[in-house]
This record gives C-alpha cells, structure tokens and sequence, in this order.
C-alpha cells in the first residue's frame, strides 16, 4: 500500500457480512493505509462486539462523515439502502466501496452509478473476485488462443444454506419489503460473484454489451426469492453465458467459472484464485493467481491514481441481470417431492442439484434443457426492457 498519512475510513454497516470488513480495515490499519475513524449503525456495537476501542459511532451516515472528516466510505448494508447511502456520501466529496449487488434495481443502479460520476467521487464496487488477477490471466490466454475460438462460459455455485440464512434480517430472502425492491436471491446476492466473473470473463462488463438474458428462478425454501436458479445472457457479440446455482446443494462446493474452447477450457474457482488449463495435446496446467484487495485498490487509486478495478460502470452488465431477475415471475416453488429437510441441519436438499449444477456449466444448458422434471422453460427479456 502507498505510503503516506492513512486515509480515514467510516464503516456503514458492522455487523454480519460487514465483520469481514472490520477485519480488512483492521489488516490495512495495521499497514498504516487506512484508519477507521468511525462507525454508522442503527444499534451501536458494544467493545466486546468490536474486539476492542470503538471509534466514533452514530446512526446518521451523513453526520458521521461530517463530524469525522473521512475520505472513504464502506457501505455493507442492506441492499435497497446503497443508493441513498452512496449518494449521502458523494454529495460530501467522500469516495465509496459500495457492497455488492449494488443496487437492486437498474433503475436504482443508475441513480447511484449517475450522482457518483456528477460528484466527481471514485467508487468501487465490492465484487472482491473481479481483484484476482486471474482474470487479466485467463483473457490473455483466451486472446493467445490457448483453447482455441471460445464457445461459451459457464458458472457453477452449490452452496449450503440452513433455513435460519433466510432468517437472519427483514430483508433476507425477498424480493421486496415494504413496497420496496430488495431482490435478493441466489444469482443477485451470495452467488453473485459467480455472475458477474463469468461476465468478466467474457468481457462483457458493461450494460450495454447485455443482449439478451433467459432466466429459470425456483425455490426449495419458504422465501420470496430465488435459492435454486440459473441464468442464461447473450451478449452483444453472440457470446454466452450461462450460470447455475443453489442454495439447497446435497454438499456444499467450491463455485467455479468455465470457459468452453474449440479445443480445450479454462477453470477457475474464484474464491481460491486457482486456474486449471486443460487443452489438447498439453497436461493439465494449475495456477494460483495473488488478488489485490478492493479497498487497498481504490486507497492506492486516491493516493497515487492507480485505475479502480471495479468501477460501477463495470457491474452495468451484471446490474442488466439483476433487472432481469427483478421485472421475471415470481421464484416457482419446488413441489414437495423435489426437495427434503436434512436431520439436525435445518436445511432443505433438492436432490441431483450438484450435478444439474455442473451439467449447466458444463453444457451451457438451462435447468429446463436439462430434463429437470421441475424446471419451467426459460423466461426470456431482451436487453430493451432494462429501464436506462
């Protein structure tokens, strides 16, 4: 990280997934980057909760960022408050890390992505995965031709959730709360890096390279959302990328991104930056790629001028899918006998998920093409519908 006087940083958002960003202020802090000089959240943490001195804290992102002077802004709040929050904080010149999804509408999106740009302030969004650099890596092979003309990507995630994940906030497992946009289901939410890799990995980032997206959304648990889905996008080259997922996995799996070669693929699994090359008349070849962390990138960014890796017009594309998501029926429940309650784990399974999952990646099928006996064919929404 560049040397210099650390740059002060508020955290909105402490607790759940925001812990993690606690402890990477912490990691930072210590290099002498960053200082956390405050805290916004609606309870106020306890100093056995934090693990040690509290900084300032307050309810009023606003007010806290007044009162303590800081330059950068962590969001990790609930989704639908992103774009008010992220606006409070451009409005007074201070530059954000906005968690993902950042938003959970296109429309929202744009308000957001809009007033930052009018704000003149840099923000980066939380897709940590789009900071490994095996993704410079595996387009350079693909640009080499190291698996000849690709023919698509696919995207695998099989996760393990308990029923209680649904549980755990008002806004967990639902599409809307109070008349408001909360989308946050499988493909948008937990396996959204998922997504928005695989798009990466296309180089189709932006909103505009979307042509077109089919969507298949089910449910196993009792929520509003999505916890068993995939996702097909056309993009504007002819590209395509389909990603499959579940909550409900008999086991509980890394998530990977695959791209499909003429003459070989490439695999990545993204949260262990590990790349397989498999490709005729060559052994396997398994790389593991170092990953810039996104808040060191957009201090370094502030600091020296660094580009930001994942600045919101490159999460247009994903925001087109989130849209889609949001504007398709609603999530069809699973019937009973597709799915059942594991002993003493408080979780639902569906049956044959984990390899429908893979089989998705692998084919770049749809659940529905696959000969799933629950899957409804595909709810198609061409890239005009996404409000712009």
């Amino acid at each position: 990280m560049t040397s210099g006087v650390p740059v002060p940083v508020v955290l909105a958002g402490a607790r759940g997934h925001g812990r993690r960003h606690v402890e990477n202020i912490r990691r930072l802090q210590e290099k002498g980057g960053v200082r956390l000089v405050g805290i916004c959240e609606l309870t106020p943490l306890t100093e056995d909760e934090f693990g040690g001195e509290l900084p300032e804290q307050s309810a009023d992102l606003g007010a806290l960022l007044d009162s303590t002077g800081a330059r950068v802004a962590v969001i990790c709040t609930p989704i639908p408050t992103h774009t008010d929050l992220a606006l409070a904080a451009a409005a007074r010149g201070v530059h954000l890390l906005l968690e993902k999804p950042p938003a959970p509408s296109y429309a929202e999106f744009r308000r957001m992505a809009d007033g930052v740009a009018a704000a003149g302030v840099a923000c980066q969004i939380g897709f940590q995965s789009l900071g490994s650099h095996a993704v410079p890596a595996i387009r350079e092979l693909v640009a080499q031709g190291a698996v000849g003309r690709v023919v698509g990507i696919g995207a695998a995630g099989a996760w393990v959730r308990p029923e209680a994940y649904f549980r755990r906030s008002p806004w967990a497992g639902r599409r809307r709360l109070d008349g408001v946009d909360v989308i946050d289901g499988a493909l948008t939410n937990p396996l959204a890096h998922a997504v928005a890799t695989a798009l990466a990995l296309d180089d189709s980032t932006r909103a505009e390279d979307v042509a077109g997206i089919e969507t298949e959304l089910l449910r196993a648990n009792d929520i509003e959302s999505d916890d068993t889905s995939c996702v097909r996008i056309t993009t504007a080259r002819g590209g395509s990328v389909t990603v499959a997922v579940t909550l409900c996995a008999e086991r509980a799996d890394e998530p990977y991104v695959m791209v499909h070669g003429t003459s070989g693929r490439i695999t990545l699994w993204y949260k262990q930056d590990r790349v397989l090359l498999q490709r005729a008349d060559h052994g396997p070849e398994e790389v593991r790629h170092d990953r810039t962390d996104l808040l060191e990138n957009l201090v370094a960014h502030l600091t020296d001028g660094t580009p930001l890796l994942v600045p919101p017009d490159a999460t247009g594309a994903f925001m087109q899918v989130v849209e889609a998501i949001r504007r398709a029926p609603d999530p069809v429940p699973l019937p009973t006998g597709a799915w059942h309650r594991v002993p003493g784990e408080d979780r639902r399974v569906v049956p044959g998920i984990d390899a429908l999952v893979a089989a998705a990646a692998d084919t770049l099928s749809l659940y529905s093409e696959l000969g799933a006996p629950w899957a409804l064919p595909a709810h198609h929404l061409p890239k005009e519908v996404s409000t712009r």
